[in-house]
């Protein structure tokens, strides 16, 4: 038997744990400053880089793939090496990771705020920065698939099987959801529209959260924690069943997003019926964390790694068993589109991500360094000031959204809507929005404290740059010494093998839910007066996008009786066939306005956009002044409406050609509105005037009646 003697590398794992923590700290002021903003209008800074619909996809981004990101790099580095008994694959390969990743991260934090937005939830950035995650992940992916064929460890532990699964999942639905036409470097067109598009960037956005921020995660529980506690995993057997069954269910939930919307039923039915299954290998997984704990719970009161870790299980039991009951239609009708949702993902994120991110900091800081942690109180006062920043922002947004859910829906006892003015409802939110803002404070106070704790704990010892280690080399000698393995175990040892059924396993649900859209066509129901946007709808359009409306206000009325007495019409498949994003939303901050086009005059919205509060007293909106100084940017119309055509909107062969004349003219009969309304100085050519051409062309295709399409019947 041939021994090898080998280093681990430690430098990158440090890398990403100090970024992890800076990305951290920057990621979650960037939410605060946007939790302030929904009861403080005055803090988006009358600046178009700082408003609420630009800084919520930046927070988001820096939350999810900067922090996140970072903290699953860090842990899965530190952890592959040494359950491989091997050195990563490749050191350039980890530093492209390192340095690819998070200048992807600085890019998003330069685009997004600069309104270079596709708009689509987890997936904002431009195709240019898409195409450099593809190329990033593909690094870190031949990284550890090689690290995975060059172990000396004949079996693959089960925290590796959640990181391959990972890798895997997130090429494909990053791959499949990003795909667009190019309409400039900084601009693009979703290659899906409508109805299609929404369930493509579901079956993505979920399994974002699915694939990124919980299997590799719980690979990373699957080590850390029995380490921490010096005890094996509770239940092999209960591991290989959570994994199986975690990531087959997981990619069919997407569409319980779409409930009761224009997706069709069968759609919706099957995204509600997995997401419900989901709850058995989610808890399983959950249980088996908590039970490996057995014994070892007196280790929690010198450990705080273990308090956090304990925190992070059961946050995620609450998140995947809170998931699946609001996939329920009959819950989901009360809680979408209000602030019930925001409770819940912030349980999943702050809960279970932020704790795992700085139980596995606070395990590896000291290892990583070679010396004790700094202050096991500060560590303390960490975990406590967290969980009541936690406490603090969950239960104000539970009640916010429970109150929204029944606002909207209360009627007299004269059958008329009891608060017929949107703004009613969120005036009555204004105080949960403060106190969430105050659970915001806490938790990143106690970040902070982490943060200093864990630089105190560095300076205190010498970093460890490489760690040598000895192991047999897995040669076909020391195969054959070891007993057969039958079932499972034989496949733990088939790496490519286990990642072929990993992808077969992932596949399947994706395919038998986005397939049907595209190849029956009675899914998507066409109305024959739906037309194309004019160039200067496309533009106005494009600044909606960019501007983040979508952020707040939602484009879907669904089929409920106190929906289409408050907004019209409910909305059809068939009208959004040349949406190229979809723009459905999933938040009303703001009212519906699917069928806002017609409802109020020009000149109600250009003072509106101009001064909020002017036209709706008490309003949390930010004034967008910007919009009245800038000139429209027709030069792009030919391109735009170029890529559009090769995405499929049907315009005239020679569309490009006339685009910005266009234009120009329905830009002068807005403006000539204006002035009839007593708006003498309006210039056609600002983009405040195609915005308002967008606004007022919204959900006027159809009358009421129109084909009713894919839709549930409507509900009292």
């Amino acid at each position: 038997m041939r021994i090898e003697t080998f280093k681990y590398d430690n430098r990158v794992v440090r890398a990403f744990a100090i970024a992890t923590v800076i990305w951290a700290i920057v990621g979650m002021s960037a939410g605060l400053l946007a939790a302030v903003q929904l009861f403080l209008p005055n803090a988006n800074l009358s600046m178009p880089y700082t408003t609420f619909g630009r800084l919520r996809p930046l927070h988001t981004n820096a939350v999810i793939f900067a922090f996140v990101g970072n903290a699953m790099f860090m842990g899965i580095y530190y952890s592959l090496q040494r359950l491989c008994k091997a050195r990563m694959f490749s050191d350039a390969l980890s530093w492209l990771n390192f340095w690819g990743w998070n200048a992807i991260i600085v890019a998003a934090a330069v685009t997004l705020p600069l309104g270079l937005t596709t708009s689509k939830e987890y997936a904002e950035l431009e195709w240019p920065i898409d195409v450099a995650i593809a190329v990033v992940w593909v690094a870190f992916s031949i990284n550890l698939f090689g690290t995975i064929a060059t172990r000396r460890e004949k079996h693959l532990y089960v925290a590796i099987w959640f990181y391959i699964s990972t890798a895997v999942t997130v090429a494909v639905l990053h791959i499949v959801n990003s795909l667009a036409i190019p309409a400039g470097w900084f601009k693009s067109y979703s290659l899906y529209a409508g109805v299609q598009d929404a369930l493509v960037q579901w079956w993505y956005g979920h399994n974002a959260v699915a694939f990124f921020l919980t299997t590799p995660f719980l690979g990373l529980m699957y080590y850390f924690l029995p380490k921490a506690a010096d005890r094996p995993v509770f239940s092999y057997r209960l591991s290989i069943i959570h994994f199986w069954a975690l990531i087959f269910l997981y990619i069919w939930a997407g569409p319980h997003h779409l409930l009761y919307s224009a997706l069709p039923d069968w759609a919706q039915s099957l995204g509600m019926v997995f997401s419900v299954m989901l709850v058995a290998p989610s808890w399983g997984g959950m249980l088996n964390g908590l039970l490996t704990l057995r014994g070892a719970w007196s280790k929690l009161r010198d450990e705080p790694m273990l308090k956090f870790m304990v925190v992070a299980l059961t946050a995620y039991g609450m998140s995947t068993l809170e998931g699946p009951m609001l996939s329920i239609k009959s819950v989901n009708s009360l809680s979408h589109y209000t602030d019930w949702t925001i409770a819940h993902v912030h349980t999943g994120a702050l809960g279970w991500n932020g704790f795992m991110a700085f139980s596995m900091l606070y395990w590896l800081f000291p290892r990583l360094y070679n010396t004790r942690l700094h202050s096991l109180r500060l560590a303390n006062w960490h975990f406590w000031v967290g969980v009541l920043g936690m406490m603090f922002y969950a239960v104000p947004m539970y009640w916010s959204g429970i109150t929204q859910g029944l606002m909207w829906k209360q009627f007299t006892a004269d059958g008329f809507l009891q608060y017929p003015n949107f703004l009613e409802t969120v005036l009555q939110l204004v105080p949960m929005y403060q106190l969430r803002a105050i659970g915001g404070s806490l938790y990143i106070a106690g970040v902070i404290i982490g943060a200093y704790n864990l630089y105190k704990t560095a300076k205190s010892g010498q970093f460890v740059p490489d760690v040598e280690a000895q192991a047999p080399a897995l040669t076909s000698d020391v195969v054959a010494a070891h007993p057969a393995a039958t079932g499972h175990r034989w496949l733990e040892s088939k790496g490519f093998l286990f990642t072929v059924l990993s992808a077969v396993a992932i596949l399947v649900g994706g395919a038998v839910e986005i397939v049907p859209m595209y190849l029956i066509k009675s899914n998507v129901p066409t109305i024959s007066s739906v037309k194309p946007y004019t160039p200067l709808e496309v533009l106005g359009r494009d600044l909606y996008i960019r501007e983040g409306c979508v952020g707040c206000h939602s484009q879907m009325i669904r089929p409920f009786r106190s929906e289409t007495e408050r907004y019209g019409e409910y909305s059809k498949a068939g009208e959004f066939v040349f949406d190229h994003p979809f723009l459905w939303g999933s938040k009303r901050t703001g009212p519906d306005l699917h069928r806002v086009g017609g409802k109020y005059s020009d000149a109600w919205h250009y003072n509106h956009m101009e001064d909020p509060r002017s036209m709706s007293p008490g309003s949390i909106m930010p004034p967008y002044p910007w919009l009245y100084t800038r000139k429209l940017d027709l030069t792009s119309l030919p391109a735009r409406i170029g890529a559009l055509r090769k995405v499929g909107v049907p315009y005239a062969a020679d569309a490009e050609a006339g685009a910005r004349k266009e234009a120009t003219t329905q830009a002068a009969k807005v403006a000539a509105n204006l002035r009839s309304n007593g708006i003498k100085n309006a210039p056609a050519d600002t983009e405040i005037i195609a915005l308002i051409a967008y606004l007022q062309r919204l959900g006027t295709d159809i009358k009421p009646g129109t084909a009713p399409g894919q839709v549930a019947n409507v509900q009292p």
